[in-house]
């Protein structure tokens, strides 16, 4: 009975930190709702936009009978099998490197609205390096490719993540805001905004089929940009690294909005059962280690770590970059066959 009990306790706490409503019982249960005059209360607040968003998506999918289950379930699982391994480690990444970094800092910053605006212009910075990393470094992409191989797009694609994706990208984003300046705290609240953000850019069709957002398309990186950069198309690879500020993916070209006439095709170029949870969560690993081992001397097994994904030592390579190159070459090919036989008639 206490067995059980116990159980019930553990999952009820699951589902409770999950939907985030921590902060809402806590102020219910006491009837003191003058936590949500400070900064901690009001993320305590927002936090449950997200998953109760999901619940309205699977919701709505269920009515208008699209939902299917195997669209949530590795992502579900993904989402038990970190929360019981990694939930610790982030936090505990952050605190390191805030206590190592900041007395290293080129200057310091004050939690300000003027400084807010430098503190996300550098967040966003941070953000592109460990991203652009995580897509051009193979044994990083190793962390990160788990989140991209949903094949379709929905909100549970946000809990989608490699246990070590999460230490790795807080290790980057710190401590380069922190070399930077940017307060501890102010970084905090950066960090609180991005995330929500973060998750909400992952809404499926259910809720939001044309996810450009109007005009909004031009000035941050919308829905619909993110739908692009989680696509296969060799079009799509590579591209829209930053997470709510476009400002990087303008200044290093990798921006790219989507295509009206190119449906999106969503998952990784290996070939894998996007169902099976230990495909998607330890199948890179899997492949790569399986490249190390056949690789004739130490220069190209080591060379396999550190190229991108797709590079081969037989010279064969398959990069995105290389890919992406060739579509455009061939795109641009048909564009000029296409004017010379409109000239020819």
């Amino acid at each position: 009975m206490i067995v059980m009990l116990n159980i019930f306790t553990s999952l009820y706490n699951q589902v409770i930190g999950f939907l985030g409503i921590e902060g809402w019982m806590d102020m219910y249960k006491s009837g003191d709702y003058s936590p949500l005059h400070s900064l901690k209360g009001i993320e305590s607040a927002i936090g449950p936009f997200i998953p109760f968003l999901l619940l309205f998506e699977i919701i709505r999918a269920a009515l208008y009978r699209r939902f299917r289950v195997i669209d949530y379930k590795v992502q579900f699982f993904t989402y038990v099998f970190n929360a019981f391994i990694g939930q610790f480690l982030s936090l505990a990444v952050v605190a390191f490197c805030i206590s190592i970094f900041e007395k290293h800092s080129i200057f310091k910053t004050t939690f300000t609205w003027y400084w807010l605006i430098y503190g996300y212009v550098a967040w966003e910075l941070s953000h592109f390096v460990y991203h652009f990393l995580a897509h051009k470094v193979r044994l990083l992409w190793c962390l990160h490719s788990t989140h991209h191989a949903p094949q379709t797009m929905n909100l549970s694609v946000t809990y989608a993540h490699f246990f070590l994706e999460g230490p790795y990208a807080d290790f980057i984003r710190t401590t380069i805001c922190i070399l930077l300046g940017v307060n501890p705290l102010l970084l905090f609240f950066i960090m609180f905004i991005d995330g929500t953000w973060g998750a909400f850019i992952h809404v499926g069709e259910n809720i939001m089929k044309d996810a450009r957002m109007g005009f909004l398309n031009k000035i941050i990186l919308t829905p619909s940009h993110h739908r692009v950069h989680h696509a296969r198309n060799p079009l799509y690879m590579d591209t829209n690294f930053c997470n709510l500020l476009n400002i990087w993916d303008r200044v290093f070209g990798t921006l790219e909005d989507e295509k009206r006439e190119m449906p999106i095709e969503y998952g990784i170029t290996r070939k894998m059962n996007p169902n099976n949870f230990w495909d998607v969560y330890f199948g890179e690993i899997v492949a790569l280690g399986r490249d190390v081992i056949h690789a004739p001397g130490i220069k190209n097994k080591f060379m396999y770590i550190i190229m991108p994904p797709g590079w081969s030592h037989t010279g064969d390579h398959k990069t995105a970059s290389i890919v992406r190159k060739e579509y455009l070459e061939q795109a641009k090919k048909n564009n000029a066959k296409v004017q010379l036989s409109s000239e020819v008639i």
